[in-house]
This record gives structure tokens, sequence and C-alpha cells, in this order.
């Protein structure tokens, strides 16, 4: 995000959410690489609007917000960037989309992080890209948890033990962590795999030798752990 003068801002965005306003403006909740904001685009649901096709859902832009005394901006220019346009084409994308900005929108405010919007990045590319919606899916919670300051222990079980790739585990909802079990269901692959998922980017997660084989469990487990 770059400053123009000591009141125009320069930034990348995905819209998380629009919401009308008025007989033609909509409001609009932003994340950019320096974390949540909300803007206004007047006349953008006007059929002639300069600003509509600039501040479209599932899309990468760049704006131009006028920060004047009010805490929210308005919009003075939009260029989209990157349409990720198979998100509409599937509902099952859609749903998925829908979500992350759903999810996005609320644990971002508040909050300057980065993180939050190479989070939507990635998961809005990736589903764009044609990768497994579950692997999408699983990378996103992880890292989501992890941005929001609420990083799951993948390193040591309730007793503060480490993990070992030669036992089994159990996952306990109440105390957040894994017990081990003699033939528990989770071992040493779903671990390994959300520990890179921490750590990697979605692309490179999503090729994982055999992942297709693991990723049920793996996202069966990141929901319980997540909740």
């Amino acid at each position: 995000m770059s400053q123009n003068t000591h009141s125009d801002i320069k930034t990348l965005a995905y819209v998380l959410r629009r919401t009308n306003y008025g007989e033609a403006d909509r409001i609009l909740n932003l994340i950019t690489p320096n974390g949540k904001m909300s803007a206004i685009a007047k006349g953008v649901r006007k059929e002639k609007s300069k600003l509509a096709g600039g501040v479209e859902m599932f899309s990468l832009i760049e704006l131009n917000i006028h920060q004047g005394k009010s805490e929210l901006g308005t919009v003075t220019s939009a260029r989209m960037l990157k349409y990720y346009s198979s998100l509409v084409t599937s509902l099952d994308k859609m749903e998925l989309a829908a979500e992350i900005l759903k999810k996005i929108n609320r644990a971002a405010e508040g909050a300057i992080n980065a993180d939050f919007f190479r989070i939507t990045k990635g998961s809005l590319e990736g589903l764009d890209e044609g990768i497994d919606k579950r692997v999408v899916e699983a990378w996103f919670l992880i890292n989501l948890s992890k941005a929001s300051g609420e990083e799951v222990n993948l390193y040591r079980d309730g007793d503060g033990n480490k993990l070992s790739v030669d036992m089994h585990y159990d996952y306990d909802v109440m105390e957040k962590a894994y017990l081990p079990k003699e033939n528990g269901e989770y071992g040493a692959e779903e671990i390994k795999i959300m520990r890179l998922m921490t750590t990697a980017e979605l692309k490179l997660v999503s090729r994982v030798k055999n992942l297709d084989c693991w990723i049920d469990k793996v996202l069966n487990l990141v929901r319980i752990m997540v909740k």
C-alpha cells in the first residue's frame, strides 16, 4: 500500500463484502496487504459507472482511495487485475470461495497482518487453478487459525511429549491436543502434511505425493482442530 499524497492510498485488494448504500453507492469491506479496511464506491450501481467493473467479487483489484476526515475512504478509481472466472462456473468452488471471504472478513477485523491478504490470494488462486478444493480448504483453515493467533500444536502431545512418527493419536477437542492411542485415527502422514501446510504455499502443498490418499482425514482433522 503506498501513499500518493497525505490523503490518497493506492492498494491491491480483494472485496470481502459489498453492501448497497443509498440509491447508487456501495460500501466495500476490503482485505489489503496492510489489513482490512472499508471504503465507499459512490455511484457504482449506476449503469455507466466507471468503478463497477473494478470492484467485483472474486477478483484481485487495484484501488485508489481518498482518505478524508471520515474513517470511511472513498474509492476514486478501480482496476481489475485478475478475475477468477472458474469460481462462478462451479457451485462448489463458489460456495467455498464465499466462505473464505466471509471468514477473512470476520478474522481480519482490527488486525494489521499481511497474512490475511496472502491467505486470501493463495486460496482463491488455488481454487481458480483447479487445486482440489479439499486441499484448499484445509490449507486455508490451518493458516487462518495461525494468522488469528490460534496456531494448532503439531509438535507435542497433550503430555508435552514430541509427536512421534511411530505413534498413532486421537485428537482431544477439549484439550486441543493429540493423545497417544494404540490404533489411533491419526498418524505421521497427516501430521507431516499439516506441518507443511503451515510453512509452505498452497501450490507446493498440492504437489505432495499421494496427497489424495490422506486429504480427507487431514481436512476432517483440521475442521475439528480450528472450530
